[in-house]
């Protein structure tokens, strides 16, 4: 098992917890804030003394130039702005269009607890106008623009099932990436159904994301999507439920990768872990949209740490009897932990030595070496 940080993050269900002021009954530590009052943009700078021409500062409590990312966003148009987010809680949606390029988001004090950007629509919540959101219209941050990078900030969707019994449409979608080059290192994903939707602009279009370091939690297909994405060092958690009385409880991953795209989703030294019951979650299921079903999902999993939430003996299930995940493109390698125990070789099939050169992140992202980035 690769070393982690042993620190459980606050999850979502306790960051909602400590918002409505119950965070002392369950001893929820306050996260540490490391930009003070009097320096709320730590050390990146003010807008007395910025970084760079193209860097903007965000500040719910009125320090900086903005006091919404929306705002920042729409002020920051072309290509090449930074963002430096203050501590807060910013309730609100947002987007970035493909005309915002190379971005980068910041939270200031280097703590993803600290910088939340959250909203709660789902996908059968109405909209004003009439209709729903959907799955896509759900997604509290959307970035379709190339060569974003977020570093230690939060995303999260709040809608809560138990809140909504009337709503099918469960989805509730924290972030949805479609730029190609997108990077996020220390960042948090916190939702429940459809938390992280790692996808592409278009059918055609093969985009490299890279997530290191990062947490995501949920229960129904969490991290989804047809990226060619690399999560490394990442840490994924499932959620317990009470509106099911058997297993499963849900899926971790439901990739949709084209089937024109040679590589699909990679995780690498990562770990899966859960607050459920032993064996109640699956660790992936192939999605295979009915607006492309020549998909074939692509998902490695290797030298990956899976608890004991984790199906062992039956890792994966279908999304659909039509597309069994026998059909897909799914496999692990030198994974550890009780979660990932062969004791029914034909579930769980492996990569030999030689295909295990090719599952790398040099080869799934190309030219692109975001790994090499610093702040």
């Amino acid at each position: 098992m690769p070393s982690h940080d042993t620190r459980l993050p606050l999850s979502r269900r306790g960051f909602l917890l400590a918002s409505t002021g119950a965070a002392a009954a369950l001893a929820l530590a306050p996260a540490p804030a490391h930009a003070g009052a009097r320096r709320p943009f730590g050390r990146f700078g003010s807008p007395a003394a910025r970084l760079t021409p193209q860097t903007l500062y965000v500040d719910p409590k009125g320090r900086g130039d903005h006091t919404t990312v929306k705002d920042a966003v729409t002020a920051a148009t072309g290509s090449g702005w930074t963002l430096v987010l203050a501590p807060g809680t910013y309730r609100e949606t947002v987007a970035v269009d493909v005309t915002r390029t190379e971005s980068t988001w910041i939270g200031a004090s280097e703590d993803p607890r600290d910088v939340v950007i959250v909203y709660d629509n789902a996908a059968g919540t109405p909209k004003p106008g009439g209709g729903t959101y959907g799955t896509t219209g759900s997604a509290t941050t959307t970035v379709q623009a190339d060569g974003f990078t977020a570093r230690w900030i939060t995303f999260a969707n709040d809608w809560l099932r138990a809140d909504h019994p009337g709503v099918t449409g469960t989805q509730a979608v924290a972030i949805k990436v479609q730029g190609d080059r997108s990077a996020f290192h220390h960042c948090r994903f916190l939702g429940h159904q459809d938390t992280l939707y790692a996808d592409s602009i278009a059918l055609t279009s093969f985009a490299r994301q890279y997530f290191s370091h990062c947490y995501a939690e949920g229960d129904v297909d969490f991290v989804f999507g047809r990226a060619t994405a690399v999560y490394e060092n990442c840490h994924f958690r499932t959620l317990n439920r009470t509106d099911l009385a058997a297993a499963p409880y849900g899926f971790v991953f439901a990739p949709s990768t084209a089937g024109a795209n040679p590589r699909g989703y990679l995780v690498t030294r990562s770990r899966v872990s859960s607050e459920a019951p032993d064996a109640f979650y699956k660790l992936a299921r192939p999605w295979v949209p009915s607006s492309d079903t020549t998909a074939r999902p692509s998902l490695v999993v290797r030298d990956t740490w899976l608890g004991p939430g984790i199906d062992a003996a039956a890792p994966y299930t279908n999304m659909s009897d039509a597309f069994p995940w026998q059909n897909q493109r799914f496999a692990e390698y030198r994974d550890t932990g009780p979660g990932a125990r062969i004791t029914v070789p034909e579930n769980r099939p492996q990569l030999t030595s030689e295909q295990a050169q090719s599952a790398t992140r040099e080869a799934y992202l190309g030219d692109w070496r975001p790994w090499r980035e610093t702040c």
